[in-house]
């Protein structure tokens, strides 16, 4: 078999059939294991409950998407229960239905290189944010340890945008939403009237920086009831953000 001349999804599909000491198939297996884990993930910091939620995370050789299957309790969920697609979405290898949000997923995969793992859920301060249709504002250190200012919400999705390709037109408006910002500076978007969207450089760090937000948007709730509207001073913002991210970072071993 001439693997170079194979596309990802071909190939895969093609060491189903055959020994191929190429094969990306032990590879895949590893991150439907760590997939599956991420999802459990959620439902043991309290994120979900019932089957909300999901997690997917893409391999970086293949650029395969290893998801959550839909509506399939997380107390029989199993490894060999997560589904792998495609980059267009077509499923090759699973017995369930992806996750109904995977449309979502894959075109933020695409747009952004940089992002390896996402995360939805519906955490219960988060969104409460995005129910209200507010951003959640930048109050303290601990905020700016995880994000470079406030984490955005999106605009509504019109009602054209909700009754055709609603999940396509979810991930835009993410992408939207985030605009020229680095995705892995601002790890989260709250999708007005949805729910928060989470991402980082794999499917683990993508629930961190999900179990963050909710702790951070738990804050800020918090911080508005006490009487504070006003954000943290940009030097100090800076500081923390820049310690922990990036060429200068200087936080931890």
């Amino acid at each position: 078999m001439k693997v170079s001349m194979l596309q990802p999804a071909e190939f895969y599909k093609a060491c189903l059939r055959e020994a191929c000491p190429e094969s990306p198939i032990i590879m895949l297996d590893k991150l439907k294991q760590k997939v599956f884990q991420a999802n459990l993930d959620l439902v043991k910091h309290g994120l979900v409950i019932h089957t909300w939620g999901n997690v997917s995370g893409r391999d970086t050789e293949t650029g395969l998407v290893v998801i959550k299957p839909s509506g399939v309790s997380y107390d029989s969920m199993k490894p060999a229960d997560m589904v792998v697609l495609d980059p267009e979405g077509k499923v090759l290898e699973g017995k369930f239905k992806p996750s109904t949000d995977a449309p979502t997923h894959l075109l933020l995969y695409k747009t952004f290189s940089s992002v390896g793992g996402i995360v939805h859920t519906h955490s219960t301060y988060a969104t409460s944010w995005a129910q209200a249709g507010k951003s959640v504002p930048p109050f303290g250190t601990t905020h700016a340890d995880h994000y470079y200012g406030s984490v955005p919400c999106s605009r509504k999705l019109t009602g054209r945008e909700v009754k055709d390709n609603y999940e396509i037109n979810t991930g835009k408006v993410i992408i939207e939403t985030l605009k020229d910002t680095d995705p892995l500076a601002v790890p989260s978007v709250l999708v007005n009237c949805h729910g928060p969207f989470c991402w980082g450089t794999d499917a683990e760090k993508a629930v961190y920086n999900a179990v963050a937000l909710e702790e951070i948007a738990r804050m800020a709730f918090y911080t508005i009831l006490l009487g504070k509207n006003e954000p943290i001073d940009q030097y100090l913002l800076d500081k923390h953000f820049k310690r922990k991210h990036g060429k200068d970072a200087y936080y931890g071993q």
